[in-house]
């Protein structure tokens, strides 16, 4: 885990938001995910990497080195 809390991830929108509990759009917004295909780079820190647990089924992350 300590490897993965190092370095940045980028995270990518691919599923749509229609449809899904408020919590969870909202997690995605927090994010800072608006549309379909739309990315962003945050630290990979505990809270982001427990962000993106809750929303897997709508978004792609991988680590960037």
């Amino acid at each position: 885990m300590a490897d993965v809390l190092r370095g940045k991830i980028k995270i990518r929108l691919v599923r749509s938001t229609i449809g899904v509990l408020p919590k969870q759009r909202a997690t995605v917004r927090s994010l800072g995910l608006r549309k379909i295909g739309s990315e962003v780079e945050h630290e990979a820190s505990g809270a982001i990497l427990g962000m993106v647990k809750k929303v897997a089924h709508l978004v792609k992350a991988e680590n960037i080195d």
